[in-house]
C-alpha cells in the first residue's frame, strides 16, 4: 500500500532550510494554470482553498521545475513569455520573452530547455542557463508534448495534427525520424519498464495509450482508458501510473510493471494534468468545469476547489515542515519515468541534475540529416 512507500519522500538527503520568502503558515501550495483566465491560482493544499491569483499576459498552459530545483517555469503561450516563480512563496522572480511556449521540458542533464509550439508548428532548443536560442525547426503539424530519453540524447515530441511522434537528436539538433502512432497524440512519457525503456503516448482521437519502442519504432497498444486518452503520470511510489481521459472523463490507476488498468475513477469535468503532493495524494485539473480535484488513491477521499477557466498545468509544492523542495519527486522511485526521466533518483538535495554540470552550448546548425517516416502497424 502507499503508506509503506512514503519514507521515500522523506529522504534525509533532501533536508533543506525553508526558502526565503516562504509562506508564514506551514501549508503546501498547489499552483494551477488557468489558460482561459490568464492567471495562476495559488491553492492552500491543507485548507483546500484558493489563496490568490497571479495575473499573466494571456494563456498559460504548462510548467516545469528548473534543473536546480529552485524555481517553477510557467509557459504563457499566447503571451510569448516564460514566468519564473518561487514555488515556496509564489513570488514572481522574473519574466522572459519566448516564442509561444506551449509545452516545455528540461533535459535530464540540465543543459537544454526544449519548447513545443503548438500554434506555430515549431520546436525550439534553448540553452537552459542563458535561454539563448540554439535551434528552431518546423514540425508540422501541432507539436504538442515532450519527453526525453534518460541520457538526454533524444527528445520525443508528439505531433497532434499528423498522428506522429518526432525524435530529435539533441547532439545534431535535427529530427532523425518520425513515427506514426495514431490519431491526435498528446501526452508522452519515458517509462523505464521493461528494461531499456519505451514511450507511452495518449491518443486523444481514440481510447488508447500506446507504447513506442524508440529503438525499433514498434507501436503496440499499452492500455485502454476511454475516449480522449490524454496524458499519463508516474506516482512517486513507482508502483502505479495515473492516466487521464478528457472525453469519457476518467482517471485510471495503471500497474507500472504490467500496464494493467487496476482502478478507474469517473470524474466529470475532463481531467487533464496531474501532480502529486508529498503524501501521495493526486491533484488534477478539471479542464471543462474550472475546478481542481484532490484525490487520495489509498482512501478514495475526494475534494474539489474552484479555480479559473480552463485549468491546465498543475504543480504541488510540499509543506515547509516536510523539508522537501520543489524537486522532491526526482528523489523517489518514480524518477526514472516521466517526461524528464533520470538514470537514477537524485541522491542529494541540492539539485535535480545528474551527470556533468551544465556547459555552454554553441548555436551551430548541423548539416541536414535524413528523416524517416514509418507507418504504425494495423491494429
Amino acid at each position: 500500500m502507499l503508506r509503506r512507500h512514503l519514507p521515500l519522500l522523506a529522504l534525509p538527503a533532501l533536508l533543506r532550510a525553508p526558502p526565503a520568502g516562504a509562506q508564514p503558515a506551514d501549508r503546501g501550495l498547489v499552483y494551477v494554470l488557468n489558460s482561459g483566465d490568464a492567471s495562476i491560482s495559488v491553492l492552500d493544499a491543507g485548507a483546500r482553498a484558493e489563496l490568490r491569483r497571479i495575473p499573466v499576459l494571456r494563456e498559460p498552459h504548462h510548467l516545469v521545475v528548473t534543473p536546480d530545483g529552485e524555481q517553477l517555469v510557467l509557459g504563457d503561450s499566447s503571451g510569448n513569455e516564460l514566468i519564473f516563480l518561487d514555488p515556496a512563496s509564489g513570488e514572481v522572480r522574473r519574466r522572459e520573452r519566448i516564442s509561444n511556449p506551449y509545452h516545455l521540458e528540461y533535459s535530464p542533464d540540465g543543459r537544454f530547455l526544449v519548447i513545443a509550439s503548438l500554434r506555430r508548428d515549431q520546436i525550439d532548443i534553448y540553452d537552459a542557463q542563458t535561454l539563448a536560442l540554439l535551434q528552431r525547426f518546423r514540425q508540422p503539424d501541432k507539436p504538442s508534448h515532450i519527453a526525453f530519453s534518460p541520457d538526454s540524447r533524444f527528445a520525443f515530441v508528439t505531433l497532434q495534427g499528423t498522428g506522429e511522434v518526432a525524435a530529435v537528436d539533441m547532439r545534431a539538433r535535427q529530427t532523425i525520424w518520425v513515427q506514426e502512432v495514431g490519431p491526435e497524440p498528446a501526452g508522452i512519457i519515458w517509462h523505464q519498464r521493461p528494461a531499456g525503456g519505451r514511450l507511452l503516448i495518449g491518443l486523444m482521437g481514440q481510447q488508447d495509450f500506446v507504447a513506442l519502442d524508440p529503438a525499433t519504432r514498434a507501436v503496440t497498444q499499452a492500455f485502454r482508458i476511454g475516449r480522449g486518452a490524454h496524458n499519463v503520470f508516474p506516482h512517486p511510489d513507482g508502483r502505479f501510473l495515473y492516466a487521464t481521459s478528457r472525453v469519457d472523463s476518467r482517471i485510471a490507476q495503471v500497474n507500472a510493471g504490467t500496464l494493467e488498468v487496476t482502478r478507474v475513477w469517473e470524474i466529470p469535468g475532463g481531467p487533464d494534468c496531474v501532480a502529486f503532493d508529498e503524501a501521495g495524494r493526486l491533484w488534477a485539473t478539471l479542464r471543462w468545469v474550472g475546478r481542481t480535484l484532490m484525490l487520495d488513491p489509498q482512501t478514495g477521499e475526494q475534494a474539489q476547489i474552484r479555480v479559473g477557466r480552463s485549468p491546465h498545468g498543475i504543480f504541488a509544492m510540499p509543506r515547509p515542515s516536510s523539508r522537501l523542495g520543489a524537486g522532491f519527486a526526482f528523489a523517489t522511485a518514480a524518477a526514472t519515468s516521466g517526461p524528464r526521466p533520470l538514470p537514477h533518483p537524485v541522491a542529494d538535495g541540492t539539485t535535480v541534475v545528474r551527470g556533468p554540470a551544465p556547459v555552454p552550448a554553441v548555436a551551430v546548425a548541423p548539416p541536414a540529416l535524413p528523416v524517416t517516416r514509418v507507418s504504425a502497424p494495423p491494429r
